[in-house]
């Protein structure tokens, strides 16, 4: 099964090590895609890896647009997503997918390592694994998904209608709450991402659009989840 890594590229000096490490996996059928979103700096950082990757340019959406970009030139069963600024473990694909394929899920998240802007180690952050009634109870509180640890199957991406490009910040968020009305997400305990924390990254360069997009993510699913509950109990 090939995996297809979604890269988001904007500006962004940590891009170079972003693409080592999905290039560096032991799960070795994947393809790596690099959605450069624009970008006016740190470009000569991507040239060391062209030959190995998918480099496709576009002019500045976003990236929610950048991640949909990539998803109609992916050719894997299943899609993950790469923050510039982010890391893979070696053997994050790997396990991943074993478990998903034990398990059947179709979308599945991970613990996570942060780390600072010179890769040293802050803290690990872990959930725990919740029904599809607790998670959407969770999720109403606000999202317990690091976008980067998602694997899922791209059919289901596709299906559930791509990232939604009118959310700058919060389309991740968006999207699990899309995604868990069609199917179930799963959680693997084991902390498989490097997430970055810094002065520069965009939910602390945009708080305040993040909390207004957080928002109105709330309170678009708000319906969704207690009509998913209410027919579930009528259904037992």
């Amino acid at each position: 099964m090939k995996v297809s890594v979604i890269i988001p590229f904007y500006n962004c000096p940590y891009v170079d090590q972003a693409i080592k490490s999905a290039l560096n996996q032991t799960y070795q059928n994947i393809e790596v895609i690099v959605v450069d979103d624009g970008s006016t700096q740190h470009v000569e950082k991507i040239k060391p890896f062209i030959n190995r990757i998918k480099y496709l340019k576009k002019a500045n959406g976003g990236t929610a647009s950048a991640l949909n970009y990539g998803l109609k030139h992916a050719t894997g069963q299943y899609f993950a997503w790469l923050s510039s600024d982010d890391m893979f473990l070696k053997t994050k694909i790997e396990r991943q997918l074993t478990f998903m394929k034990s398990t059947g899920a179709l979308v599945s998240y991970t613990a996570f390592i942060s780390i600072d802007a010179n890769n040293k180690a802050i803290n690990q952050v872990h959930s725990i694994q919740m029904s599809r009634k607790k998670l959407m109870r969770q999720l109403l509180k606000g999202c317990p998904i690091n976008g980067c640890t998602v694997i899922a199957d791209i059919n289901l991406i596709k299906r559930s209608g791509f990232f939604d490009e009118s959310f700058k910040y919060a389309q991740d968020y968006e999207m699990w709450c899309r995604l868990i009305l069609d199917s179930s997400i799963s959680y693997l305990d084991e902390a498989l991402i490097l997430y970055r924390v810094h002065n520069s990254m965009g939910s602390v360069k945009h708080a305040n659009g993040v909390g207004k997009e957080t928002l109105r993510v709330k309170n678009k699913y708000k319906k969704f989840f207690q009509l998913y509950s209410s027919h579930k109990k009528t259904n037992k």
